[in-house]
Order: structure tokens, then C-alpha cells, then sequence
């Protein structure tokens, strides 16, 4: 018994070697950074670019994502369109004279509202302008409650009314007023519609769920009827659905609108193609991320290039902390917390850069400012695994060396 409590006295007495703590490693890691501020501001800068690259691809996206969640939410998504297909032998279809009435007296329909295509009627801003510069702007006949049935408004002017509904007024979508140079509405304003002076009473705003009616020159059903030869036969009904139904009497809806021939229907969802669009942008989306996945692996070599370089300029300081007693884990630990460090202070600075893109697209495009939290602590958590993995190596061939070695060569 007393042997063995001299034994453990004697290994008290004798001197243990010095064990960094994490704070010293770090400490010892940033003071070999600070050394050589220029290299590390170049290396960091490849991981900044990589990570600002995916953090701006990810937040644009959202920032898109949700100002079309907004639109969607503004339009509905409960608007279908019914229009003429085609017939057995190929040739277009019409809809049926009481095809509206049918659809409005199904309960499920809460708004409905058509228009016809004047076909071969073109629009000018005089009679002056050559015929072939039409600009192919169309012209409808339409109902005076459509606005509230297609969720849009007028920009300029007025909408039609009762009276002016009966006699020559247009209302301009946005596109067809830019066509013709009409920049603003006073009394004089006409356009040429057919062989009649029309007088401008208002421009739509957009009308992104039916976007035909942008580029055309909206009269009244009677004046069209009345003056422009239009035979009162639906070109599109467009019809409100209750929210909850939509799936269920989508198709109910068609054969409703022609009980007798439910295939020369056509029955769409312009909301589909807004979600179509933004799914073939997240596409587009996944190649820039790959783009910036290449990136943030060239900046990864240019971090394990320098700890490489590092380690072979400083083989006389190497040496020096052996011969003053640092251990091998020591030394691998100082320059695997310098690369970490170095790919870290990438991350950070891509993720601001990322963010005050991110941030500046979408000012400009007058979408919602969404950057996911995960994106960016997703990033610099991948940085500093990427600086791990870069400086494994070089921080394994420092602790290799033999402190006679590393002295001589230094």
C-alpha cells in the first residue's frame, strides 16, 4: 500500500504537459491570420463569392416564392376560363348562346362574366397609320361587371358604364395604350376601331389571370354588335368558382356550358400557369445553385492551398512550439482552427453580400424581402466544415514534423 502511494506521489511530482484550452487554440489560430492579412482576405474571398452566390439564389427564390404567394392570394385561384374548342372534324367550335346562363345558376359559381373576340377588326391611332401596323391588338366585346370577375382595375380614367357602354368609348388594356402612344387620357383622345372614332376612356391596370385582355381595346357588347359586326357569341366566359369547389365542378362547368357537345369545351385554370412559371424559374434556380456549389469547392482548394503554403513558411515556428513543449495534437489544432477561421470568415461575409443582393433584387422588383434563416446558418455551417476538411491535411503534415527537422529547415 505504501508503495503504490509513492508511486501516485511521484507522478504528481512530475511535470505534466502544458494542454491548450479551446479559447488558446483560437486565440493562436487568429494570430497566425492576422500575420497575413492579404492571403486571407484572397482565400476567404473564393469561399464569399460561392456562398454570396447560393445564399442570393435561395433568397431571391423565396422572395419570389412569396410575392407570387401574395399575387395568388390577391387573384384567387378560383377563376377558370370556358372557351370553344374544337369540333369532330378539326374546325372551331362556338359555345352555345345560353352557355353563361347554364353556368351561372349552378350554386357552386359565385361571378361570371364573357367577352367576344372581334375577329379582323383592328385598332389604330389614326387613319394615317398603314393598315399592317395593327400592332395586333384585339378587340372584345364585354360585360360591364368583368373587372370584378377578373380582379383587376382601371389604371387611368374610367371603366364603362351604362351609358357609355352604348356608344363609341373603348377602354384600353395597358399594352395595347403603350402601342398606340397613349400616355394619358383627356377628351380628345381617339383611336380607330374598324372605320369608327373611338373615344379612350380608361386603361386597365395589369390583368395577370387573363392576360389577353392587355393587349386589346374593350367595348361595350352592343356597341360591338352595333358597329364592329361582332355576332354576341362568347369568345370566354370567365367564372368564379366558390374556393372550395374549384376541383370538384372544374369539369362540372364545361359540360354545363355545352350539355350537348362537352368536348368542344375548353375549361382552364389561369392560376396554373403562374405556379407552372414560378416551378420552371426553381429549375432555372437549381442550375445557379449548382453554379454556386462550384464556386464554394474552388474557394475550399484555395483555403487548403494556403494552409498549405502556411505550414511550409512557418516550418521554423513549428519547430520552435515542439521544442518548447506543444504536442502534435497542438500544432494539427492551431492550423486546423486557422483553416476553420479563414473558410468561416468567408461564410460570413458571403452570407451579408448574399443578403444585400438578395435584398437589393428584390426592392427593385417590389417583392417581399425573404431571406430563410436556414440558408444562412445552413452556409456558414458548411464553410466551416469545408475549412475542416481543406486544412486536415496541412494541419496533419505540420504535426508530423520533428522539431529538429522543422527548426533546421526554418
Amino acid at each position: 500500500m505504501r508503495a503504490a502511494i509513492g508511486r501516485w506521489r511521484r507522478r504528481r511530482a512530475q511535470p505534466r504537459p502544458a494542454r491548450l484550452s479551446p479559447a488558446d487554440r483560437l486565440r493562436t489560430g487568429a494570430s497566425g491570420l492576422r500575420a497575413r492579412p492579404t492571403r486571407v482576405v484572397l482565400s476567404a474571398l473564393g469561399i464569399a463569392i460561392g456562398i454570396a452566390a447560393m445564399v442570393a439564389v435561395v433568397g431571391v427564390s423565396s422572395s419570389g416564392q412569396a410575392e407570387l404567394d401574395r399575387r395568388i392570394a390577391r387573384l384567387g385561384t378560383n377563376l377558370v376560363t370556358v372557351a370553344p374548342g374544337s369540333d369532330l372534324f378539326g374546325g372551331t367550335a362556338t359555345l352555345p348562346e345560353e352557355a353563361r346562363g347554364r353556368i351561372d345558376r349552378m350554386p357552386e359559381v359565385e361571378h361570371t362574366s364573357q367577352v367576344e373576340s372581334v375577329d379582323g377588326t383592328h385598332v389604330y391611332r389614326s387613319d394615317l397609320v398603314p393598315s399592317g401596323e395593327s400592332g395586333g391588338i384585339g378587340v372584345y366585346g364585354v360585360d360591364l361587371d368583368l373587372l370584378d370577375t377578373v380582379r383587376t382595375r382601371v389604371a387611368e380614367g374610367s371603366w364603362l358604364n351604362a351609358a357609355t357602354s352604348e356608344h363609341p368609348a373603348v377602354v384600353l388594356g395597358p399594352s395595347a395604350a403603350e402601342r398606340l402612344g397613349i400616355t394619358r387620357i383627356t377628351p380628345d383622345t381617339l383611336v380607330l376601331i374598324g372605320d369608327t372614332y373611338f373615344s379612350v376612356v380608361g386603361v386597365l391596370d395589369r390583368v395577370e389571370l387573363a392576360p389577353e385582355l392587355e393587349n386589346a381595346a374593350l367595348v361595350g357588347q352592343g356597341v360591338a354588335e352595333d358597329l364592329l359586326g361582332a355576332q354576341g357569341e362568347a369568345s370566354t366566359v370567365y367564372v368564379r368558382i366558390d374556393p372550395d369547389q374549384v376541383e370538384r365542378v372544374r369539369e362540372e362547368v364545361g359540360r354545363n356550358a355545352n350539355p350537348e357537345h362537352p368536348n368542344e369545351v375548353e375549361v382552364s385554370r389561369p392560376s396554373d400557369a403562374l405556379e407552372a412559371r414560378q416551378a420552371a424559374d426553381q429549375t432555372f434556380q437549381g442550375l445557379l445553385l449548382g453554379l454556386g456549389a462550384v464556386a464554394l469547392l474552388v474557394g475550399g482548394v484555395g483555403v487548403a492551398n494556403t494552409m498549405v503554403i502556411s505550414v511550409l513558411e512557418r516550418r521554423g515556428e513549428i519547430g520552435l512550439r515542439r521544442a518548447l513543449g506543444a504536442t502534435r495534437r497542438d500544432v494539427r489544432g492551431q492550423f486546423l482552427v486557422e483553416a476553420m477561421t479563414l473558410s468561416a470568415l468567408g461564410g460570413v461575409f458571403g452570407v451579408l453580400l448574399g443578403g444585400l443582393a438578395t435584398a437589393g433584387y428584390a426592392v427593385l422588383r417590389g417583392w417581399p424581402v425573404v431571406l430563410p434563416w436556414w440558408a444562412a446558418a445552413g452556409a456558414v455551417t458548411a464553410t466551416v466544415l469545408i475549412g475542416a476538411v481543406a486544412g486536415l491535411l496541412p494541419a496533419m503534415r505540420a504535426a508530423a514534423l520533428h522539431p529538429t527537422e522543422a527548426l533546421g529547415s526554418g
